[in-house]
């Protein structure tokens, strides 16, 4: 298949490493891949300084995960919507966002068969809700990422043709052998100032389990430096956009590892930490929801339960040596379920069901290789 994702940048998140790990998957299993990113606007002189005034100005990040690899990588040149120039004739074109994908809904059906790969459900205080929510009613076949998703899409938007698609972990950049609890309890947390990412929460927990375990170390990582709105504790240990062996070895110098969030498409900052033998706390949203089992890979706690995620912390930092081990080896059997491997096969078959369904007329776009599959079978008597 000629398969192309539709990106509104290339970037460091999460969503767009999971957009690049596919890509390189399907690459690798024979498809033309291309992916045609948009290009921010620039920000202007005056928020520029004011975000600078209060501590939260950023450099500018690198590009994304696709380096080294024979996928073929698009940008334009100025900050516009992409269109149908931009993008190569395929089989699949597949909307990434909310905003990309009422680009994909404008493109000509020769751009191939339209998929929405959801990783979230895009409703934001801060987004245009009604066109958000609008996007997810759009002719295309929807891929999602975790099973509350699917069931977002079947309750609110009445689709029930819907491909779940779990993340994985790669195995090969994240693992950890069995081991020990450490002699200075150590807990770690991912800093993302997002609202949604519930780092307020995470702070306040923390605050209250310093007062409890006063020799408490603390690790961090993120895209962007520590804001003054948000600052981490005096003595944090932090780091600006590690790279992926190093974010293993942070992982694995944790004995917890706390999210807070107050929403998620599925969370892979997470499975990353349990795959490095790392215990987890986390709050009911995404992916930890349907894993984390309290007691046996960590401890799960309601949407902003400041008390609750310091308590559950406190509870794991505080086991003996055995206890504290059941976990670790509880969050490292959870992270073994599936792979990335698997999880592209999936993606395949997904793509192939869209060019099924574009076929057929179910959803828009056509997939000119189905087609011709379909014209070349024989007719039924």
């Amino acid at each position: 298949m000629r398969i192309t994702f539709v990106q509104p940048r290339l970037d460091l998140s999460g969503g767009a490493r999971v957009i690049a790990l596919y890509s390189q998957a399907l690459t690798k299993r024979g498809h033309q891949v291309c992916v045609v990113a948009g290009r921010p606007a620039p920000e202007r002189l005056g928020s520029k300084m004011k975000r600078w005034l209060r501590g939260e100005f950023q450099p500018r990040l690198p590009p994304g995960s696709h380096r080294g690899t024979d996928v073929d990588i698009r940008v334009l040149e100025s900050p516009r919507p992409i269109m149908d120039s931009d993008v190569p004739d395929a089989d699949v074109v597949i909307a990434t966002w909310w905003e990309t994908a009422e680009w994909v809904g404008r493109l000509q059906p020769r751009k191939g068969a339209k998929v929405y790969f959801i990783q979230h459900h895009e409703v934001f205080d801060y987004l245009p809700v009604a066109r958000a929510r609008a996007t997810y009613r759009l002719p295309m076949h929807k891929i999602v990422i975790a099973g509350w998703l699917k069931d977002v899409m079947a309750a609110e938007y009445g689709d029930h043709t819907v491909d779940l698609v779990s993340n994985s972990v790669d195995r090969s950049q994240f693992f950890a052998p069995p081991r020990s609890k450490q002699a200075r309890p150590t807990v770690g947390f991912l800093y993302s100032a997002a609202p949604f990412k519930g780092l307020d929460i995470t702070l306040g927990a923390v605050d209250l389990l310093m007062k409890r375990l006063p020799e408490l170390r603390i690790i961090s990582f993120g895209l962007r430096n520590p804001s003054r709105q948000l600052p981490l504790p005096r003595g944090a240990e932090f780091h600006r956009s590690p790279p992926q062996d190093a974010i293993r070895e942070l992982y694995s110098r944790c004995d917890l590892w706390i999210t807070a969030s107050r929403s998620e498409g599925f969370n892979l900052p997470a499975l990353e930490a349990m795959a490095c033998r790392t215990p987890i706390v986390a709050t009911r949203a995404g992916w930890p929801a349907e894993a984390v089992r309290t007691g046996s890979n960590g401890v799960l706690v309601d949407v902003d339960d400041v008390a609750g995620i310091a308590s559950g912390a406190e509870w794991i930092l505080t086991r003996g040596p055995e206890e504290w081990r059941s976990l670790s080896d509880g969050a490292y059997a959870t992270s073994q379920v599936g792979s990335w491997e698997e999880s592209a096969v999936a993606f395949e078959a997904a793509l192939q069901h869209a060019c099924r369904r574009a076929a057929r007329g179910e959803i828009a776009g056509e997939c000119p290789s189905c087609d011709e599959a379909l014209a070349a079978r024989p007719a039924r008597p």
